[in-house]
């Protein structure tokens, strides 16, 4: 059972930048479906940002071109910067590792982002 962590939330006020990490407890070679999802209060779970290895990455309409998805896999760890946030994105953010068929999917613990004045 692969653990991912994430850290980097917190409170921002707009404008502002924050970058996510997930860590994952072994290594992420064969989890090869690398997201990030958020979810506001009241709201579905959204998927924010993806990236497939060999396949590159893609973003929902809100968010592109304010935020980048990467990882580096030796360290095991994905990240979410993200830039020029707003209130409407507020939400808790949640990172998901899995392989190309689905049959190994890891979620994390989930990290708040409030954005803010």
């Amino acid at each position: 059972q692969v653990q991912l962590v994430e850290s980097g939330g917190g409170l921002v006020q707009p404008g502002g930048s924050l970058r996510l990490s997930c860590e994952a407890s072994e290594s992420i070679l064969s989890l090869n479906v690398r997201s990030w999802y958020r979810q506001a209060p009241g709201k579905e779970r959204e998927l924010v940002a993806r990236i497939i290895s060999g396949a590159g990455t893609t973003y929902a309409d809100s968010v592109k071109g304010r935020f980048t998805i990467s990882r580096d896999i030796a360290k095991r760890t994905m990240y979410l910067q993200m830039n020029s946030l707003e209130p409407e994105d507020t939400a808790v953010y949640y990172c998901n590792m899995k392989n190309a068929v689905g049959s190994r999917d890891y979620w994390g613990q989930g990290t708040q982002v409030t954005v803010s004045s």
